[in-house]
C-alpha cells in the first residue's frame, strides 16, 4: 500500500496546529516538511523552530526534505527537531555516501532527492544504502508547479535500478501530484506521494487524502 505525505509548505501557517491536527486525523501517513534556504533553491521556507513546533503536535512521522546547501552540517539538528526521514539532494551533497551513513547513524531513515534534470543513473552506487529516493517532478523551490511528464519514465528506470541493486528504498514523488496522475505514478512504481496544493487547496482535504490513498496500481 502506497503512502501519502501531505506537504506542510501548502498548509495555512497562521493555523499550523489546526492543519497538523487535521492531518493527524486523516489517512495521511507522513508529514512532508520542505526546508529551503534561498541558496540551493530560490525560496526560503522555514527552519528548525517550525519543525519542532510541528513535531509537538504531529502523531505521524516527519519526512523532512532538505533543499539546502551543505546539508551534512545540520543532520543532528534536524534529528533533534523531530525528523524521522531525512532527505538530502544529490546535487547539494559532495560526499553523499558519507552523509547517508551519518543520517542512518543518527537513527533516521536516509533519503536522496534528485532534481528533474539529474540522471537516475547517478544513484547506482548508493542505491543499496538508502531508504528513500525522492524524485522531483517539478523544479524545487515553489509549490503549485505543473507536473513534469518525463517523471513517469524516470520512475520506471529507477525501479529497475533498485531491483537490480536489491535495494528496499521507497520511491517518493514530489511536485504536482494530483488525483489525475496518482494512478499512473503508482503503476510506474511509486511508493510515496507528496501532495501539497492537491490536499490543502481542496474543499475537503481529508476527503482528498482518502481519494489519493484509495488509488491502486
Amino acid at each position: 500500500m502506497h503512502l501519502i505525505a501531505p506537504s506542510i509548505l501548502s498548509a495555512d501557517f497562521a493555523n499550523l496546529q489546526r492543519d497538523v491536527e487535521m492531518l493527524n486525523h486523516s489517512q495521511a501517513d507522513w508529514f512532508h516538511v520542505d526546508v529551503m534556504d534561498g541558496v540551493f533553491v530560490p525560496n526560503i521556507s522555514f527552519g528548525l523552530p517550525v519543525i519542532s513546533a510541528i513535531k509537538r503536535h504531529a502523531t505521524k512521522p516527519l519526512d523532512v526534505h532538505l533543499m539546502i546547501v551543505e546539508p551534512e552540517r545540520y543532520l543532528k539538528a534536524f534529528k533533534d527537531a523531530g525528523a524521522n526521514v531525512l532527505t538530502v539532494h544529490l546535487e547539494a551533497s559532495t560526499h553523499l555516501h558519507r552523509t547517508i551513513a551519518a543520517i542512518k547513524e543518527l537513527g533516521m531513515k536516509a533519503g536522496v532527492a534528485l532534481n528533474p534534470h539529474t540522471s537516475i543513473d547517478l544513484l547506482i552506487d548508493v542505491a543499496a544504502d538508502i531508504d528513500l529516493v525522492c524524485v522531483m517532478s517539478v523544479n524545487p523551490g515553489f509549490g503549485g508547479q505543473k507536473f513534469i511528464e518525463n517523471t513517469y519514465d524516470k520512475v520506471r528506470r529507477l525501479k529497475t535500478i533498485l531491483i537490480a541493486k536489491n535495494s528496499k528504498a521507497l520511491i517518493e514523488i514530489d511536485g504536482g501530484v494530483s488525483e489525475s496522475n496518482t494512478q499512473a505514478l503508482l503503476e510506474c512504481g511509486a511508493d510515496v506521494l507528496v501532495a501539497g496544493n492537491a490536499v490543502f487547496a481542496a474543499a475537503n482535504p481529508v476527503e482528498m487524502i482518502m481519494k489519493l490513498k484509495d488509488k491502486t496500481p
